[in-house]
């Protein structure tokens, strides 16, 4: 049974799946169905948490709209995820950074991480 359920998450996965890390500036590009139109929106913000393996992987972003957090998680390896783009890397000692939900402003960045 094992072996079976295996072999339909590995015909699931990406075959180049982008290298991010909690913290990390990203632009995720979805696709959003309305009706009968499908169309692809960005949403840029930064990594506060990856949980998962596999096929199963999921990330959280988050940006604030307006003065308003805004979360997203995603499955990595979803169709609906057309592609993940790093835009600047972040210096992160957590692999939550769960703190971000009660900063506003410049308190909530991350510091920049140099290769």
């Amino acid at each position: 049974m094992n072996d079976i359920i295996k072999s339909i998450e590995d015909a699931q996965l990406k075959a180049e799946v982008p290298a991010f890390r909690v913290g990390d500036t990203v632009a995720v590009s979805a696709k959003i169905k309305e009706g009968n139109n499908e169309r692809i929106q960005v949403f840029e913000g930064t990594v506060i948490k990856i949980q998962g393996t596999g096929v199963r992987m999921t990330f959280t972003v988050r940006k604030l709209s307006n003065g308003v957090g805004v979360e997203k998680t995603w499955p990595l390896h979803s169709p609906n995820v057309e592609s993940v783009k790093v835009k600047r890397l972040g210096k992160a000692r957590r692999a939550k950074l769960f703190y971000l939900r009660d900063r506003v402003g410049k308190a909530a960045k991350v510091k920049e991480r140099t290769k």
